[in-house]
């Protein structure tokens, strides 16, 4: 494994976070994405957008080793995924916060039992530290006094700070986010976006987005790739961006 801060972030060399050569992206054995490259380094912020079922979500799959990689090459970290191993894949993961637009939340347990399940799942083993990391994360995310609650309880954009919160537990080189903010509305979305910008610049992982969003990309630029017709390909200027972009004022989903 690559060396770490105490913060667990990547640090052993400058190379990019995530790399893609010529990648194709299969789900079920169907080519969604073909020849794909592209890479992301720590403190990038990146968004995927495309129409539905153009391969956005494929994407993150395939980079938390969900799908396989059958042609080109894709790295995570130090993780070759054409290679990796099914027991190698928990570490993989460890580096990688996911969130996700529906929040992914255990109904039946409250907010620290989410993510005590997350670290026990994830090799921690001292209580007491496992206790005084969620209640580090929390507070990160502005739910210090909700704990005990049952998700039921929270706002959807309540419940996506625990979301986010479940994601830091392991302190990611690496954040991946699928719609984060499909669910919400406006307010509470751009309340989120605010808190992963926060983290974005207090800790800075790279932070790959799948959105539609087109205000969210506006408030909060970053780079753009765009899934188009079986290909990925960067959106790099003014005009191009424009043009991906439909007439109500929305990313194309």
């Amino acid at each position: 494994m690559p060396q770490t801060q105490a913060n667990g972030f990547i640090t052993a060399n400058a190379l990019p976070l995530v790399q893609l050569d010529s990648a194709d992206i299969v789900n079920e054995g169907n080519l969604i994405l073909s020849d794909v490259s592209f890479s992301v380094s720590r403190g990038e912020l990146v968004y995927i957008v495309g129409r539905v079922g153009s391969g956005k979500s494929s994407i993150l799959k395939t980079l938390n080793a969900e799908l396989p990689v059958t042609s080109g090459n894709v790295r995570v970290g130090d993780f070759n995924l054409k290679k990796i191993r099914n027991r190698q894949i928990p570490a993989l993961r460890r580096n990688l916060g996911m969130v996700f637009q529906d929040f992914q939340l255990l109904m039946d347990s409250s907010v620290e039992e989410n993510l005590m399940f997350v670290l026990s799942a994830t090799s921690w083993k001292d209580k007491a530290k496992m206790k005084q990391r969620c209640d580090e994360v929390l507070d990160m995310v502005g739910l210090a006094t909700k704990a005990h609650k049952m998700p039921h309880q929270l706002s959807g954009g309540e419940q996506q700070r625990v979301a986010i919160a479940r994601a830091l537990l392991n302190s990611p080189s690496i954040i991946l986010a699928d719609e984060p903010t499909g669910n919400l509305d406006a307010e509470t979305a751009d309340g989120i976006m605010a808190l992963m910008m926060k983290i974005h610049h207090q800790w800075r992982p790279a932070i790959i987005i799948v959105t539609h969003n087109r205000t969210i990309i506006d408030r909060y630029p970053g780079r753009i790739l765009l899934c188009s017709e079986g290909r990925l390909r960067e959106v790099t200027d003014e005009l191009s961006y424009r043009q991906s972009s439909n007439i109500n004022g929305d990313m194309p989903m």
